[in-house]
Formats: C-alpha cells, structure tokens, sequence
C-alpha cells in the first residue's frame, strides 16, 4: 500500500488547490456570471496561475518531506476504500458478496415473476368475442383455395403411397447403399407434391378467381402457411416413416411410427396455421390484442395436448427404451432389425443408469413443457412464438438424431460384408473390419448426441453455437478435433493396408506361396510397423491437441537410456533376435534344437522363440539365454540308419538286404515323393558287443526324414526277417553257483515228448 500514499496525497492537493481557486472564483464573481466551472476548467486555472502553482508546488513539497504518519493522517477513509483492489479482499468476503448479489437477484427475479403471473390473465381480456366470426369469414373466403389445394395435395399423396411402399419392399431386399438412396428419394417425392400442391392453390387464386392475375393477402397468408407447415410434416414423415417400415430409420413399429406422425403433425399443424394464418387475419380485423390472446390460446392448447401425451404414453416409451417387446412391435420390423432383445439384456439394461433414466424420461419431458407453458403465460407475443419455434427446432434436431443414430446403427448392424474376391484375398480383412464396428457405433452415436445437444442449446438460445464457432477458441477447437480425427483415420487407414497387404502375401491360393522366411519377416513386420504407427501416430495426435513434443522425445530418450541399462537383459534378446532374423537361423514351423530345447516354432517375436516339443510342452525361449541355433529344416535331412547283424552274418548279405529294403521303400508312393537321392551305404561303423554295426543313410525332403526313417525300418525288418538274418538281441545265462571243489549243482530236467497220433 506504500506506492499508493503518494498518488492519494496528489489527489488530496489537487483537491485543495481546486477548492481554493474555486473559492476565490466565487469571491470574484458578479450575481449574474454563469454557474460553477467545471472540475477540468478549475484545474487548467490553477496551472496557467503562477501564483496557484508555486502554491501547489510548496505544498506538494512539504508533503512529501512530512512524516509517514502524517501522511497517513490526510489520505480519507473512502480513498483507501476505492483504491483496495479485489486481491487484498479476503475470501470469506468475496463469497459474502457474491452470495449476497445472487441472493438479491434471486429475490428481485421471484418479485418480478410473481408480479407478471399476477398480470397474466390480463392477456386474454383483448378478446372481444367477435374472433369467431372473423375466423367463419375467414375459412368461407378461403374455402375454394383450401378445398383446390387439398385435393390436388390429397391425390398426389394417394400416389405417393403406393411409391413409398414400392421404395420399402425395394429398401428391404436391398443393401445399405440402396436404402440410403431411396431414402433420400422418398423425401425429395414428398417434398415435390407439396411444392406442386402449393402451386397449385397460387395458380387456383390467381387464375380462376377474384380478379384475373390478381390475388388476396388472406389467400396468400394462407398458401404460405400451408406451404411452411406442409414442410415442417414432411421432416416428420421422413423420420417415422409410417408408408414404408423398412425407409424408416427408427426401430419401432407400423402401428407407433402412425401413431406418432399423426400426433406430431397435428402439433405442428395447430401452431403453424394458428401463428402464421389465424393470428395475422385478427390482428388486421380486430386487434393486436386480440391477436395476442388468441396466440396465447393455441399455445395453452397444444401445451396441454403435449403433456396429456407424455403422461398418456410414458410406460410405452419406457418399454421402449428398455427393448421390451409390445404390441407395437411388428413382422415387418422384426425382419428388418431383428428380434427383441433377450430378457438377460433387457435386465441388465433396466438395472443400469439407462434403466433409471429410461423410468423417468417423462420428468425432464413434462418440465420442459411446463417451463414452455411459463414462458407462454409471461412472455407472450414474439418472444413466445420464438420459443416455439425453437421447440420445434429442438424437436426435428433431435428427431433426425435419433433417425441418423437408427440408420447408422442398422447399416452397421450385420457388420462388414466385403465382395467374395477381396475376402478371397485378404480373409482376415472382413473380420478386422468388423472388430471395429461396435467402436465406430460407439464413437458415433457420441457425436451425434453432442451434436443434438450443441443444436438444440442454440436453438433455444442458450448458447450463440456460430459465435462460439468462429471465436478464436472454437475455431482452434474444432480444429483440433478435425486435425485429430484425420490422423487417427489416416493412421487406422495405414495400419489396415499394412495388415491386409501382409494377410494377402501369407495367403497360399493367391500368388506367389510365401517360404517359411517369408512368413517369419512378414509376421515381424506387421508387429513392428504397428507398434511404431502407434507411436507415430500418438506423437502426431499430441502435438495436435497443443502439447510440445520436444520434450517428451528428449524425455523418452533420456527413459530408453535408463532402460536400456537397466534391462540389458531385454536389449541382449532383442539385439540376439535381429541378428538371428538376419542370419534366417529358424521360421515359424522348422524344427529346431535351441537351448536345450527340441520342437517346432510355433511362434517368432523380437526377443524371444516359442517351441513346441513332441509331448506337446510348449516353451518360450528369450534369445539372451540361447548360443547355438540346430536347424533340422535347411535344404534337406538324412535318415541315418545303423543296423545292428550278429557276428554269424555275412556282411555282403546283409548290405543287399539293406539295399533291398531301400528299393522296396522307394516303391511306396507314399515315401518315394520324400526321398531325394540313392541309399549312402558307409559299411561297417563299429562292432559291437554282441552286434556288427552296420550303417548307410537315406537323403530326405527337410522335415520329412523321420517319417521315411520309421518306414525303411520296418522294410529292413521285414527282409532280414524273410532271409533269416539274425537282429541280435541281448542274451541271459543262468548261473547256478559251483563249490570250492567246482562242482556245480545238479539240475534235473524234464523232457516231455510228444504222444503219438493214431
């Protein structure tokens, strides 16, 4: 508070010296000079006067030289009031005040309130009573142009029916491309009869009666009318549908969607012609007053009529949202949507927030409508048929919500169905597809309902939605969304051509078959390319939303660098595993020997391999713990076979057999496609105990070594058998003792022999 002493004892001088000079002014003034300068006047005096300004340079002069606490003496109470600024007003205080000014609105509001409800029924003492007979002569003036303009309307809508109802046998055997098309078509049919209906009453009015080429303000009031509310049912009926189950975007039935259409464009119906062609002829035949409370009548009506709907109705609607079947639901929409959902999902959904909310959809319902009815009673005349017509804006965004949501979710509902030869060619693309439809439903239905939302809170006025949009921070948000949600739709775009690219490579009855190392590096690919798209991709998506990601790159390299000493471990599998890649040590499929370990690859990762072995173990393996790679798949496998003959055997007989067995083997079509060159015969390899061993091998197909080996061993047995060559097995003899003496005991022996047949 120190720097503002000096300032207040300026001001305080100021106000000395002006009131000095203003003295001296008044002292010298006649009776009859003019009334008391102004404060800027007497100040400019002051400084022009030599005299007054030494005066004020004196003083200001001692007063800076004064003492502190002199100082404080001459600054006024109201001075430091005025210049304490909101920072040095405690909290507390600062919610005093704010709750003391809401409390005091909230007051004058109430008093304001009551006072216009009191005033109220003074709306409807414009009324005259001689509205009805202005009303007759009305509807008698207009009664050739009504009668014209409904019948041509009436006829072309008989025809129309027919079309609509052609448009939905064709819309249910069709596609979603179709359906879109005959929808949009059936609006356009619906709009142009009521155009033609419309020129057809202007031409009527002008052309045939009154005068010639001339035509009346009631007639036009009237065609303009029935032009804009006919409009306002055509948006109706292209959401509900009530001619065409299978164009209509909402999933309810025949019997609701005519029920609805029937209510609704009575509404619309009432309001329209009661605004736009009732009020106007009693304004210009009676009065604005009259006018007013007229306007003020169909608004009670139509308020009533809509709650007597909501109440009527609110345990349809509530079934509704639920899933439960009723009556209402039909054939015709059961085989366009579906069947009823199962009890389980309608419990699940009745306990939930959709459950609670879907019991009380009527609060919210009935107090908008009695807050309409509020408006109604105190703000008539414009500014209650602009809340109307907010309404009904508010009525037809969330309608054709409602309709894009239904659409959207029946287009989607069977999922993803590609033409036979691209799921030929990619298999897996309709499935990845389709793995991300509830995600789309999800993601558009959100911003459909915000989109409801935003629309109708500016239709009622609550939010200026253009002026947010083109502000500095809308237009940067919006932005930001759009931005955002091309990166993920490019990045998604990207990562499915990727995908499918790769599935289409891997796909053997397309192209080119892809080797064992074709499928081991296309696989890794995939996996590596999606992890760094991600990567990508969420960088991309950050420095949209506004965030520097020059740090965070430094910090993520700074964090890869402490990872990497503290998990060397990983590193050294990953290093080991490009270089094994690299190297093309093993695919997916060969049966290799790798740590210890013998199976096959079942799968191939950076850092790690996964084995499966012959008792069906299956083991992962990090390529840290693995210094030898035993492939059993390179280019070709032998079957070595060592055969065991006794020492009695010729060695020349037993090879013949040996190559015997081989030819036999390779007569088996089964084994011959295996066999890749003649028997190696190598000779003796060793003698054994009890054996001479005897080897040669076999040349196989990779993979197929052991199979062809088990066969030629049961060849070679069958020959060896067939030319008595002895397979020696181990011997046992039987050892009885001896004494010291070396005699053995004795064994008696019992020898049967054979009885002699007759």
């Amino acid at each position: 508070m120190q720097f503002l002493r000096p300032v207040a004892s300026l001001l305080v001088f100021l106000s000395i010296s002006l009131g000095t000079a203003q003295a001296q002014e008044n002292a010298g003034s006649s009776a009859d000079a003019p009334g008391p300068a102004s404060s800027v006047d007497l100040l400019l005096e002051v400084i022009e006067d030599d005299a007054a300004r030494t005066e004020l340079i004196e003083r200001l002069r001692a007063r800076d030289s004064a003492p502190a606490e002199a100082s404080d003496e001459v600054i006024p109470d109201a001075l430091t009031a005025d210049t304490a600024s909101a920072e040095d007003m405690s909290f507390v205080r600062q919610v005093a005040l704010f709750t003391q000014q809401a409390a005091e609105d909230v007051v004058a509001f109430g008093a304001r309130f009551w006072d216009q409800l009191m005033r109220a029924p003074e709306v409807l003492e414009g009324l005259s009573g001689g509205e009805i007979g202005v009303l007759v002569d009305t509807l008698w003036d207009l009664a050739l142009v009504i009668a014209g303009t409904l019948a041509v309307f009436l006829v072309l809508r008989w025809f129309g029916k027919s079309v609509y109802a052609n448009m939905s046998v064709s819309a249910r055997e069709g596609g979603v491309v179709r359906t879109a098309t005959l929808f949009v078509a059936s609006a356009l049919i619906d709009a142009v009869i009521v155009i033609l209906a419309w020129g057809a009453g202007y031409a009527l009015a002008v052309l045939a009666l009154g005068d010639f080429g001339q035509i009346g303000i009631r007639q036009t009031l009237y065609l303009n009318a029935f032009l804009l509310v006919e409009m306002a049912k055509v948006a109706v009926r292209l959401v509900l549908s009530p001619s065409a189950t299978s164009l209509r975007p909402l999933p309810i039935g025949d019997r609701a969607a005519s029920y609805l259409a029937s209510r609704i464009n009575l509404i619309v119906g009432v309001v329209g012609y009661g605004q736009l062609l009732i009020v106007p002829i009693i304004n210009s035949n009676i009065s604005s007053a009259a006018g007013l409370a007229v306007s003020v009548l169909i608004a009670v009506a139509v308020l009533g009529f809509a709650i007597w709907l909501v109440l009527s109705n609110r345990k349809l609607v509530t079934d509704w949202l639920l899933g439960a079947p009723s009556v209402e639901t039909d054939e015709a929409l059961v085989a366009r949507d579906g069947p009823a959902p199962e009890p389980q999902d309608r419990g699940r959904r009745s306990r939930g927030t959709l459950g609670f909310l879907a019991r009380r959809w009527h609060w919210p319902a009935l107090a908008y409508l009695l807050a309409m009815f509020v408006i109604v009673v105190l703000r008539p005349g414009d500014a209650m048929f602009q809340t109307f017509l907010a309404s009904g804006q508010v009525l037809v965004v969330g309608l054709l919500g409602f309709a894009a949501s239904g659409f959207i979710s029946r287009a989607l509902v069977k999922g993803v169905i590609l033409p036979p030869g691209v799921s030929g060619r990619v298999p897996l693309l309709q499935g990845r597809l389709n793995a991300f439809v509830p995600k789309v439903l999800i993601v558009l239905r959100g911003v459909i309902f915000l989109a409801v939302v935003l629309l109708a809170l500016n239709a009622i006025g609550l939010i200026d939605l253009r002026a947010w949009m083109v502000s500095q921070f809308g237009l940067r948000l919006t932005g930001m969304i759009l931005s955002v949600s091309l990166v993920l739709l490019v990045s998604f775009g990207i990562w499915l051509a990727l995908t499918s690219w790769v599935d289409y490579r891997l796909n053997p009855e397309f192209g080119k078959v892809a080797t064992a190392r074709e499928q081991t590096l296309l696989t890794l690919l995939r996996n590596a390319a999606t992890i760094a798209l991600v990567v990508i991709t969420l960088m991309f998506v950050l420095s949209e939303i506004g965030l520097d990601i020059g740090p965070l790159l430094a910090s993520a390299g700074v964090l890869g660098l402490a990872i990497g000493f503290g998990a060397q471990k990983m590193v050294q599998d990953i290093i080991t595993g490009i270089f094994i890649q690299f190297e093309n040590a093993m695919n997916v499929g060969d049966v290799v020997t790798v740590g210890g370990v013998t199976g096959t690859v079942e799968r191939l990762t950076i850092r790690s391999v996964s084995l499966r072995d012959l008792q069906g173990v299956f083991h992962i393996i990090p390529f840290s713990s693995v210094d030898m790679v035993s492939n059993y798949m390179r280019d070709y496998g032998y079957f070595v076979c060592d055969m065991g003959v006794a020492y009695r055997e010729d060695i020349e007989e037993a090879k013949q057999a040996m190559l015997d067995a081989f030819a036999e083997l390779k007569g088996d079509p089964a084994q011959a496609d295996g066999i890749l060159d003649e028997i190696e015969w190598f000779g003796v390899n060793s003698f054994g105990d009890s054996a001479v061993m005897l080897r040669a091998r076999i040349k196989c197909v990779p993979g197929r070594q052991w199979g062809i080996g088990r066969a030629y061993n049961g060849v070679l047995k069958k020959v060896f058998d067939a030319r008595n060559i002895e397979i020696p097995f181990p011997h046992q003899t039987i050892y009885f003792g001896e004494s010291k003496a070396g005699e053995t005991q004795s064994v008696k022996v019992d020898i049967e022999k054979p009885t002699a047949t007759a």
